[in-house]
């Protein structure tokens, strides 16, 4: 399950495919938009496609299935809470821009959720989103324009619940061109972050994993 939070908290709750027809995530400031993504797999409430519009890529899928031994072990399925990391480093909406750069580089990261006054999930902000609005000459932050990380964070931003497959987080990170995904919990609350290193983590340790349900 994913959800988009904003400025004005929560604004979809819903399956990846009913994400996928959502208008695209954006970076405020003079950041570039994130790339539309566009699907039509499901219906907005999660129905299957109808068998009618079963697609070549579908149909190869399912030739592939009906060859496999009916035996065949399966790996693991993977949930969100069982890779993402519980401790995430946060900056806060009205954190100055120069201070966000600091706490990126100090904890080694690329990237962190934005959290507002209520500590409520409200975008999410990064190297790339911070040089904007600054310059790094020699590890020394220079030329720092007055703003705040609420004017470059990209917003809203997708999240998803700690159950979610993760072979369907690594989706959306391709499919809207993001680093990581925060996970919130039931009641909205920042409950870790799956990076795409910590998928990639997932699979070197513990192959294999399995593709199909």
């Amino acid at each position: 399950m994913f959800s988009l939070y904003g400025l004005s908290g929560p604004l979809f709750t819903g399956t990846l495919e009913a994400l996928g027809r959502l208008p695209p995530v954006t970076r405020r400031g003079p950041a570039a938009a994130v790339r539309a993504v566009e699907e039509r797999i499901e219906s907005a409430e999660g129905g299957a496609a109808p068998a009618a519009q079963t697609t070549p890529a579908r149909q190869a899928v399912e030739a592939y299935q009906s060859m496999l031994p009916e035996n065949l072990e399966r790996g693991p399925l993977y949930h969100a809470e069982q890779i993402m990391q519980p401790r995430v480093i946060t900056v806060g909406a009205d954190d100055d821009v120069a201070r966000a750069w600091h706490v990126l580089v100090g904890h080694q990261i690329h990237q962190a959720p934005v959290l507002d006054a209520g500590r409520r999930l409200v975008g999410i902000v990064s190297e790339r989103n911070l040089l904007t609005t600054l310059n790094v000459e020699d590890g020394q932050v220079r030329d720092v324009l007055q703003k705040r990380v609420a004017d470059v964070m990209t917003t809203p931003v997708v999240a998803a619940h700690p159950l979610t497959d993760i072979r369907r987080i690594a989706r959306v990170m391709l499919e809207r061109n993001v680093d990581g995904v925060p996970i919130v919990d039931d009641g909205g609350a920042l409950a870790g972050f799956v990076s795409r290193s910590d998928i990639l983590n997932a699979v070197v340790r513990d192959p294999p994993l399995s593709m199909w349900r």
